[in-house]
């Protein structure tokens, strides 16, 4: 199944009367072809109805964008604007929508060539502002043909997470194990963001489960394991009850998707699962999440939010870390110290049982969950994925209810260092500026549970406005910090 929107953005120029609609044709026309020249034709469409300068011409253009497919929208002020019926496009649109706006072009043409976009950009988000429309702006949003093309592109991974959004269903098995709280949230703020969830008990698994004993898939679906797990695969004898429980999912998933698009599990792992089904389901949670369909672990709803979010972002594998011990003095002076420019604060561990993605981990072992064992039959708790997590960049980032029901999230870009962890898991060293004091005075005081979903790549920008569209207040909108730039919280004495 394809899990992810694509997208299409409808462009739309607008024009004052006042003004020579010929300003907007032409630098729309620039647009276009400054955009095509570099990205393709496959993500935008150029709405050559009209120049909207009327309420009328605005219903004409959102015809006919709607029938050529787009679920994105452009505004593009090719002059001045006309304030209310540019903000009605965005207002009636059943989509993310951005605004955008032509600079001036030559010296030589600041008469009847000026178009004053810089001005109809201030009255263009007064009238948002007053019909409590969202829309994207980005941080420069008055530029040139090739400027404009660049932030129509940006604007992609947003408009997909933001689509995505509105057709997700979360569907969760079980409740949170006991003395698991921290991932425990309301979830009135899902159905205030569009997403629909399901929750259904263990038990509803198990049976589903149960039914699949003996599916003819099941032969086919170990080889894909195999294949993949090559010389790690150290557990063959799990394999075919971990193809019974993906094909279970999978087939939970389409038929319980409803009308809705696009799913993501928050699945139950411990600790009656294990003994019932007879093995952990780390690994196919990392198979699943690497189909685009993100899993996480105990039932963390809001960490498979997070998760589906960075998919849409990045598009691309995710997954979703215990922000879980600190790195060991003698490990830090050995492989980071000099070699690398961070603090020993400015380190970490992310850690989880096993369900990263393959193609997320240097190299992968098939083992048993070594926590579990401890207190149970080790050939109960076989089917975790172990390994170091490839280094790189990454984001670190989570949106999360609090219990009075807001919205909260945070984001910090760091990496991956090339160091290795010497311990088990799937588990990686990360590196975070400020991560210490980001850690003290963002996920302590603002109340984040330990899990955090980690998306491979910088993709902070994208995904601090997403995290706006959705209605993150800013002030509850956080980030690690730079020296100098204190916390609320902080002492400035310390």
């Amino acid at each position: 199944m394809s899990n992810l929107p694509e997208v299409k953005i409808g462009v739309v120029a607008v024009s004052r009367d006042c003004f020579p609609e010929s300003l907007s044709v032409n630098r729309r026309k620039a647009l276009m072809k400054a955009y095509t020249e570099k990205y393709g034709t496959d993500s935008v469409y150029e709405c050559p109805v009209c120049i909207v300068e009327s309420e009328i011409h605005m219903v004409q253009a959102l015809e006919d964008i709607k029938k050529a497919g787009c679920n994105a929208l452009c505004v593009y002020l090719g002059n001045f604007g006309p304030e209310i019926s540019e903000t009605l496009l965005a207002k009636h649109f059943d989509g993310p929508a951005m605004f955008i706006a032509a600079a001036e072009e030559t010296q030589n043409d600041l008469v009847g060539g000026r178009g004053d976009a810089y001005c109809g950009m201030l009255n263009a988000s007064y009238n948002l502002k007053l019909r409590n429309i969202k829309a994207y702006i980005p941080e420069n949003p008055v530029g040139t043909a090739a400027e404009c093309a660049d932030m129509l592109h940006e604007f992609i991974p947003i408009a997909r997470a933001i689509v995505g959004l509105s057709d997700l269903k979360i569907i969760s098995f079980g409740p949170r194990p006991l003395n698991f709280l921290a991932c425990n949230a309301p979830i009135k703020q899902l159905y205030n963001l569009g997403v629909e969830i399901e929750e259904n008990s263990e038990l509803d698994l198990f049976e589903a489960f149960k039914k699949h004993d003996g599916d003819e898939r099941i032969p086919a679906k170990v080889k894909e394991m195999e294949a993949e797990l090559g010389a790690g695969n150290h557990k063959p004898e799990v394999l075919p009850k971990l193809a019974q429980y993906e094909l279970t999912l999978l087939d939970w998933i389409e038929a319980h998707k409803g009308y809705r698009k696009y799913v993501a599990i928050a699945g139950k792992c411990w600790p009656a699962f294990q003994t019932q089904f007879g093995f952990v389901p780390c690994y196919v949670n990392s198979r699943l999440t690497g189909m685009g369909i993100p899993v996480s672990c105990e039932v963390d709803i809001y960490g498979c939010l997070s998760e589906f979010i960075g998919t849409c972002v990045s598009a691309d594998t995710v997954t979703l870390l215990d922000i879980n011990n600190t790195v060991p003095d003698d490990m830090y002076e050995e492989s980071i110290k000099g070699k690398f420019n961070y603090t020993h604060n400015d380190t970490f561990m992310g850690f989880h049982c096993g369900n990263t993605n393959s193609k997320k981990l240097t190299s992968c072992n098939m083992k048993y969950q070594m926590i579990m064992a401890r207190t149970l039959p080790e050939e109960v708790t076989q089917g975790t994925l172990e390994g170091d997590i490839l280094p790189g960049d990454i984001t670190f980032y989570r949106l999360q209810s609090t219990a009075d029901s807001k919205l909260r999230a945070y984001i910090a870009q760091g990496e991956v260092l090339p160091v290795a962890t010497r311990s088990f898991g799937g588990i990686g060293i990360f590196a975070i500026p400020e991560m210490g004091r980001f850690y003290r005075h963002v996920l302590i005081e603002k109340n984040f549970p330990h899990h955090g979903a980690v998306a491979f790549g910088h993709f902070g920008k994208a995904l601090y406005e997403v995290f706006k569209y959705i209605g993150v207040p800013v002030e509850d909108l956080n980030f690690n910090q730079p020296k100098g730039m204190l916390y609320p919280t902080e002492n400035p004495f310390a």
